[in-house]
Protein backbone atom coordinates (compact mmCIF):
# COMPACT_ATOMS: atom_id res chain seq x y z
CA UNK A 1 0.00 0.00 0.00
CA UNK A 2 2.76 2.04 0.84
CA UNK A 3 4.78 1.67 -2.30
CA UNK A 4 1.42 2.33 -3.96
CA UNK A 5 0.87 5.60 -2.27
CA UNK A 6 4.85 6.14 -3.25
CA UNK A 7 4.19 6.14 -6.57
CA UNK A 8 0.79 7.97 -6.88
CA UNK A 9 3.19 11.10 -5.20
CA UNK A 10 5.42 10.80 -7.55
CA UNK A 11 3.82 10.53 -10.72
CA UNK A 12 1.69 13.51 -9.17
CA UNK A 13 4.27 15.32 -8.03
CA UNK A 14 6.05 15.22 -11.28
CA UNK A 15 3.50 16.55 -12.88
CA UNK A 16 2.65 19.01 -11.14
CA UNK A 17 6.80 20.34 -11.73
CA UNK A 18 5.95 20.30 -15.31
CA UNK A 19 2.82 21.58 -15.24
CA UNK A 20 3.95 25.49 -13.37
CA UNK A 21 6.72 26.29 -16.52
CA UNK A 22 3.64 24.98 -19.20
CA UNK A 23 1.45 27.87 -17.01
CA UNK A 24 3.77 30.20 -16.77
CA UNK A 25 4.89 30.51 -20.18
CA UNK A 26 2.56 29.08 -22.35
CA UNK A 27 -1.20 29.05 -20.51
CA UNK A 28 -1.04 32.48 -19.43
CA UNK A 29 0.22 34.38 -22.44
CA UNK A 30 -3.04 32.73 -24.22
CA UNK A 31 -5.24 33.27 -21.00
CA UNK A 32 -4.65 37.11 -20.91
CA UNK A 33 -5.78 39.11 -23.93
CA UNK A 34 -8.28 41.92 -24.97
CA UNK A 35 -11.69 41.25 -25.26
CA UNK A 36 -13.31 40.65 -28.31
CA UNK A 37 -16.93 42.01 -26.82
CA UNK A 38 -15.37 45.32 -25.47
CA UNK A 39 -17.86 47.88 -24.46
CA UNK A 40 -16.29 50.91 -22.87
CA UNK A 41 -17.23 54.77 -22.53
CA UNK A 42 -14.51 57.30 -21.45
CA UNK A 43 -15.13 60.82 -21.44
CA UNK A 44 -12.07 63.84 -21.74
CA UNK A 45 -12.81 67.95 -21.02
CA UNK A 46 -10.95 70.85 -23.06
CA UNK A 47 -11.01 73.88 -21.43
CA UNK A 48 -11.01 77.19 -23.07
CA UNK A 49 -10.93 75.79 -26.86
CA UNK A 50 -11.00 77.07 -29.58
CA UNK A 51 -12.51 75.64 -33.16
CA UNK A 52 -13.71 77.14 -36.66
CA UNK A 53 -17.61 76.86 -36.35
CA UNK A 54 -18.91 75.81 -39.78
CA UNK A 55 -22.60 77.62 -38.67
CA UNK A 56 -21.62 80.87 -37.79
CA UNK A 57 -18.32 81.04 -39.99
CA UNK A 58 -16.15 82.11 -37.33
CA UNK A 59 -13.81 80.85 -34.54
CA UNK A 60 -15.65 80.14 -31.40
CA UNK A 61 -14.31 79.81 -27.79
CA UNK A 62 -15.58 77.33 -25.19
CA UNK A 63 -15.18 74.10 -22.72
CA UNK A 64 -16.01 71.20 -24.81
CA UNK A 65 -17.11 67.64 -23.56
CA UNK A 66 -15.68 64.59 -25.41
CA UNK A 67 -17.40 61.15 -25.09
CA UNK A 68 -15.88 58.22 -26.89
CA UNK A 69 -17.91 54.86 -26.95
CA UNK A 70 -16.08 52.08 -27.98
CA UNK A 71 -17.93 48.61 -28.90
CA UNK A 72 -16.43 44.88 -29.87
CA UNK A 73 -17.82 43.42 -33.41
CA UNK A 74 -17.44 39.63 -31.98
CA UNK A 75 -18.38 38.60 -35.09
CA UNK A 76 -15.28 39.72 -36.93
CA UNK A 77 -13.00 38.47 -33.84
CA UNK A 78 -11.15 35.31 -35.06
CA UNK A 79 -7.64 33.72 -33.94
CA UNK A 80 -5.40 36.55 -32.20
CA UNK A 81 -7.36 39.58 -33.86
CA UNK A 82 -10.04 41.17 -32.19
CA UNK A 83 -12.56 44.17 -34.01
CA UNK A 84 -13.50 47.15 -32.42
CA UNK A 85 -15.92 50.29 -33.64
CA UNK A 86 -15.47 53.53 -32.00
CA UNK A 87 -17.47 56.58 -31.72
CA UNK A 88 -16.51 60.21 -30.89
CA UNK A 89 -19.00 63.07 -30.43
CA UNK A 90 -17.71 66.55 -29.15
CA UNK A 91 -20.04 69.29 -27.66
CA UNK A 92 -19.52 72.88 -27.01
CA UNK A 93 -20.85 73.27 -23.32
CA UNK A 94 -20.43 76.82 -23.28
CA UNK A 95 -21.84 77.77 -26.46
CA UNK A 96 -24.85 75.26 -26.32
CA UNK A 97 -23.29 73.31 -29.48
CA UNK A 98 -23.93 69.35 -29.62
CA UNK A 99 -22.47 67.36 -32.51
CA UNK A 100 -19.98 70.32 -33.33
CA UNK A 101 -17.24 67.14 -34.46
CA UNK A 102 -17.90 63.26 -34.84
CA UNK A 103 -16.30 60.66 -35.93
CA UNK A 104 -16.02 57.27 -36.74
CA UNK A 105 -12.98 54.55 -36.58
CA UNK A 106 -13.16 50.54 -37.00
CA UNK A 107 -10.42 49.17 -35.87
CA UNK A 108 -8.91 45.56 -35.93
CA UNK A 109 -5.71 44.56 -33.92
CA UNK A 110 -4.05 41.99 -32.19
CA UNK A 111 -5.67 40.79 -28.78
CA UNK A 112 -2.14 39.91 -27.10
CA UNK A 113 0.09 42.65 -28.46
CA UNK A 114 -2.34 45.42 -29.65
CA UNK A 115 -0.82 45.65 -32.89
CA UNK A 116 -2.80 47.12 -35.76
CA UNK A 117 -4.16 44.14 -38.31
CA UNK A 118 -5.35 45.59 -41.85
CA UNK A 119 -8.75 43.23 -42.57
CA UNK A 120 -12.17 43.26 -41.42
CA UNK A 121 -12.91 46.75 -43.25
CA UNK A 122 -11.20 49.45 -41.18
CA UNK A 123 -11.71 52.96 -41.32
CA UNK A 124 -12.00 56.30 -40.33
CA UNK A 125 -15.25 57.77 -41.31
CA UNK A 126 -15.94 55.54 -43.89
CA UNK A 127 -12.23 55.69 -45.24
CA UNK A 128 -10.55 52.55 -45.96
CA UNK A 129 -6.56 53.46 -43.55
CA UNK A 130 -3.73 51.39 -43.22
CA UNK A 131 -3.25 50.39 -39.88
CA UNK A 132 0.07 50.41 -38.36
CA UNK A 133 1.44 50.34 -34.70
CA UNK A 134 -0.24 50.35 -31.21
CA UNK A 135 -4.10 50.91 -31.31
CA UNK A 136 -6.11 50.68 -28.19
CA UNK A 137 -3.84 48.87 -26.12
CA UNK A 138 -0.23 48.41 -25.57
CA UNK A 139 1.76 44.85 -25.69
CA UNK A 140 1.55 43.00 -22.04
CA UNK A 141 5.20 43.62 -19.87
CA UNK A 142 5.40 47.30 -21.98
CA UNK A 143 9.22 48.13 -21.51
CA UNK A 144 11.08 51.55 -21.49
CA UNK A 145 11.43 52.33 -25.33
CA UNK A 146 9.92 53.58 -28.00
CA UNK A 147 6.25 52.21 -29.40
CA UNK A 148 4.65 53.19 -33.02
CA UNK A 149 1.12 54.16 -31.87
CA UNK A 150 -1.53 55.08 -34.45
CA UNK A 151 -2.98 58.32 -34.86
CA UNK A 152 -6.48 58.69 -35.88
CA UNK A 153 -6.26 62.24 -37.01
CA UNK A 154 -3.72 61.53 -39.79
CA UNK A 155 -4.57 57.82 -39.98
CA UNK A 156 -0.51 57.18 -39.57
CA UNK A 157 1.67 55.98 -36.48
CA UNK A 158 4.33 58.35 -35.18
CA UNK A 159 6.68 57.32 -32.33
CA UNK A 160 5.35 57.62 -28.85
CA UNK A 161 9.07 58.20 -26.77
CA UNK A 162 9.51 56.80 -23.47
CA UNK A 163 9.90 59.74 -20.83
CA UNK A 164 9.55 58.29 -17.72
CA UNK A 165 7.97 56.65 -14.61
CA UNK A 166 4.77 58.10 -12.66
CA UNK A 167 2.00 57.17 -10.72
CA UNK A 168 -2.04 57.48 -11.77
CA UNK A 169 -3.87 56.85 -8.50
CA UNK A 170 -1.42 55.41 -6.84
CA UNK A 171 -0.87 52.83 -9.42
CA UNK A 172 2.66 52.50 -11.08
CA UNK A 173 3.18 53.54 -14.78
CA UNK A 174 5.35 54.88 -17.87
CA UNK A 175 4.59 57.74 -19.25
CA UNK A 176 5.20 57.74 -23.19
CA UNK A 177 4.97 61.52 -25.54
CA UNK A 178 4.31 61.35 -29.49
CA UNK A 179 4.92 64.13 -31.23
CA UNK A 180 2.70 64.79 -34.78
CA UNK A 181 4.57 67.28 -37.08
CA UNK A 182 2.28 69.54 -39.08
CA UNK A 183 0.23 66.73 -41.53
CA UNK A 184 -2.26 67.94 -43.98
CA UNK A 185 -5.68 66.15 -43.09
CA UNK A 186 -8.38 67.61 -45.48
CA UNK A 187 -8.63 70.03 -48.21
CA UNK A 188 -11.67 72.37 -48.17
CA UNK A 189 -13.71 74.62 -50.36
CA UNK A 190 -14.99 77.72 -48.82
CA UNK A 191 -15.92 81.11 -49.91
CA UNK A 192 -13.16 83.51 -49.84
CA UNK A 193 -14.52 86.05 -48.08
CA UNK A 194 -14.69 84.10 -44.40
CA UNK A 195 -10.77 83.91 -44.51
CA UNK A 196 -10.03 87.82 -45.38
CA UNK A 197 -8.80 86.42 -48.62
CA UNK A 198 -9.72 89.18 -51.67
CA UNK A 199 -10.72 87.13 -54.32
CA UNK A 200 -14.35 86.43 -55.59
CA UNK A 201 -15.86 83.31 -54.87
CA UNK A 202 -14.40 80.41 -53.26
CA UNK A 203 -10.89 79.37 -53.01
CA UNK A 204 -9.36 75.93 -51.71
CA UNK A 205 -8.41 75.81 -48.09
CA UNK A 206 -6.28 73.03 -46.30
CA UNK A 207 -6.82 71.72 -42.87
CA UNK A 208 -3.40 71.32 -41.12
CA UNK A 209 -2.69 69.17 -37.79
CA UNK A 210 -0.02 69.15 -35.17
CA UNK A 211 -0.13 68.31 -31.57
CA UNK A 212 1.51 66.16 -29.11
CA UNK A 213 0.10 63.59 -27.17
CA UNK A 214 0.92 61.75 -24.27
CA UNK A 215 0.27 58.28 -22.54
CA UNK A 216 0.41 56.94 -18.85
CA UNK A 217 0.57 53.02 -19.39
CA UNK A 218 0.10 50.13 -16.40
CA UNK A 219 3.31 48.13 -18.09
CA UNK A 220 2.32 44.70 -16.83
CA UNK A 221 -0.94 44.75 -18.54
CA UNK A 222 0.00 47.22 -21.07
CA UNK A 223 -3.49 49.59 -20.03
CA UNK A 224 -3.61 53.23 -20.82
CA UNK A 225 -4.84 54.51 -17.81
CA UNK A 226 -4.91 58.35 -18.43
CA UNK A 227 -4.41 60.47 -21.76
CA UNK A 228 -3.49 64.09 -22.76
CA UNK A 229 -3.95 65.48 -26.54
CA UNK A 230 -2.88 68.83 -27.53
CA UNK A 231 -4.06 69.29 -31.01
CA UNK A 232 -2.94 72.50 -33.06
CA UNK A 233 -5.55 72.61 -36.42
CA UNK A 234 -5.61 75.18 -38.32
CA UNK A 235 -6.41 76.15 -41.88
CA UNK A 236 -4.22 77.32 -44.19
CA UNK A 237 -4.40 78.61 -47.88
CA UNK A 238 -2.58 77.08 -50.91
CA UNK A 239 -0.06 79.36 -50.33
CA UNK A 240 1.02 78.57 -46.78
CA UNK A 241 -0.83 80.97 -45.40
CA UNK A 242 -2.57 80.45 -41.71
CA UNK A 243 -6.03 82.09 -42.48
CA UNK A 244 -7.63 80.78 -39.29
CA UNK A 245 -7.60 78.20 -36.82
CA UNK A 246 -9.28 74.75 -36.77
CA UNK A 247 -9.14 73.30 -33.44
CA UNK A 248 -7.27 74.13 -30.62
CA UNK A 249 -7.54 72.67 -27.20
CA UNK A 250 -5.91 70.73 -24.98
CA UNK A 251 -8.38 67.92 -24.28
CA UNK A 252 -7.47 65.36 -20.86
CA UNK A 253 -9.51 62.17 -19.47
CA UNK A 254 -12.00 63.03 -16.97
CA UNK A 255 -11.14 62.02 -13.04
CA UNK A 256 -14.05 59.67 -13.52
CA UNK A 257 -12.53 58.34 -16.82
CA UNK A 258 -8.92 57.96 -15.11
CA UNK A 259 -10.44 56.23 -12.18
CA UNK A 260 -12.46 53.72 -14.00
CA UNK A 261 -9.40 52.89 -16.37
CA UNK A 262 -6.91 52.68 -13.24
CA UNK A 263 -9.45 50.31 -11.35
CA UNK A 264 -9.55 47.94 -14.74
CA UNK A 265 -5.98 47.80 -14.93
CA UNK A 266 -5.30 47.39 -11.20
CA UNK A 267 -7.61 44.50 -11.57
CA UNK A 268 -6.31 43.31 -14.44
CA UNK A 269 -2.75 43.50 -13.16
CA UNK A 270 -3.87 41.45 -10.12
CA UNK A 271 -4.97 38.20 -12.77
CA UNK A 272 -2.33 38.40 -14.19
CA UNK A 273 0.39 38.44 -11.66
CA UNK A 274 -2.07 35.56 -10.05
CA UNK A 275 -1.54 32.90 -13.55
CA UNK A 276 1.94 34.50 -13.87
CA UNK A 277 3.28 34.05 -10.73
CA UNK A 278 1.05 32.69 -8.12
CA UNK A 279 -0.54 29.81 -9.11
CA UNK A 280 2.80 28.36 -11.32
CA UNK A 281 4.77 29.26 -7.73
CA UNK A 282 2.16 27.32 -5.48
CA UNK A 283 2.04 24.11 -8.19
CA UNK A 284 6.22 24.15 -8.46
CA UNK A 285 5.99 24.20 -4.48
CA UNK A 286 3.26 21.43 -4.36
CA UNK A 287 4.89 19.29 -7.05
CA UNK A 288 8.11 19.47 -5.07
CA UNK A 289 6.16 18.65 -1.20
CA UNK A 290 4.64 15.67 -3.09
CA UNK A 291 7.62 14.56 -5.02
CA UNK A 292 9.49 14.46 -1.62
CA UNK A 293 6.56 12.70 -0.05
CA UNK A 294 6.49 9.66 -2.66
CA UNK A 295 9.91 9.29 -2.17
CA UNK A 296 9.93 9.21 1.42
CA UNK A 297 7.07 6.44 0.87
CA UNK A 298 8.76 4.32 -1.20
CA UNK A 299 12.16 4.18 0.97
CA UNK A 300 9.67 3.19 3.52
CA UNK A 301 8.07 0.67 1.59
CA UNK A 302 11.79 -1.11 0.69
CA UNK A 303 12.27 -0.65 4.34
CA UNK A 304 9.62 -2.77 5.10
CA UNK A 305 10.14 -5.07 2.69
Amino acid sequence: MRKTVGVVLLAVGAFLIVLAPLVRFQVADKLIAAPAGQYGVSKLEATNAQYFSTGDLKVLTGNLDITVTTRGDVSQAQGDRVVWDEFTSVNDVTNNKAGISMSERRSAFNKYTGVGVNCCAVNIDKKPVTLEGQIYKWPFDVEKKTYKVFNSTTGKAFDAKFVGEDTVNGLAVYKFEQAIPPTKTQTITAPASVFGVPVAGDIQVDRVYDGKNTFWIEPVTGSPVRQEQQRNEVLKTQDGVERSKAFVATAKMTQETVNELSTNARNSKSQITLIKTTIPLVLLILGVVLLGGGLFALRGARRKA
